[in-house]
């Protein structure tokens, strides 16, 4: 596991969140690849997701934040009628601890509200407790588990669920 990095004083003064676009699939493939080397997404699955972030039939939302001109963490949601799948949170080592996470969690159940999901699930690795932690500050909880999920490393997730994220997003301040 890897150890917390202390955040910078230019990190804790907050990162602005956007709608993520294909021009940014480049620098998101860099933190992608520095956060999760084994199972890290391809440039395709990003454009295919994408894809279907736009427009009136839009089943994806994806957002990064950035901090001056450097992006440093991105998320996504897709949607699927009543249901809500959290695709990705990735959040730059030097941002941990700043409640970056958080705010792209936060926007991602604004996300599935306006889809109308009643529930939204992920899929966790069992070591990371950072992430897990947070998920359950937000009404998440575990209901199973997806041996051998991340592949190559055969590292198992922790399936989570949140049943009615419109009520979880109003509660954050609380939750979190």
């Amino acid at each position: 596991m890897t150890e917390p990095v202390t955040p910078t004083p230019a990190a804790v003064a907050g990162s602005a969140l956007r709608e993520m676009r294909w021009w940014d699939i480049d620098a998101v493939l860099g933190l992608e690849k520095e956060l999760f080397p084994e199972d890290a997404w391809s440039r395709g699955m990003f454009w295919s997701e994408l894809a279907h972030s736009r427009g009136p039939g839009a089943t994806r939302r994806y957002l990064v934040a950035e901090n001056g001109e450097r992006l440093v963490g991105y998320a996504g949601l897709a949607s699927a009628g009543e249901l809500g799948d959290v695709q990705t949170i990735a959040v730059a080592r030097d941002q941990w601890g700043t409640g970056l996470g958080g705010r792209l969690l936060t926007e991602l159940l604004r996300a599935a509200t306006e889809f109308e999901c009643a529930e939204v699930m992920l899929e966790c690795r069992v070591d990371n407790v950072r992430a897990q932690k947070l998920y359950e500050r937000y009404g998440f909880e575990a209901i199973g588990f997806r041996r051998g999920y991340y592949q190559p490393g055969n590292v198992d997730a922790l399936v989570m669920k949140l049943t009615d994220p419109a009520n979880s997003v109003q509660g954050t301040e609380i939750n979190g």
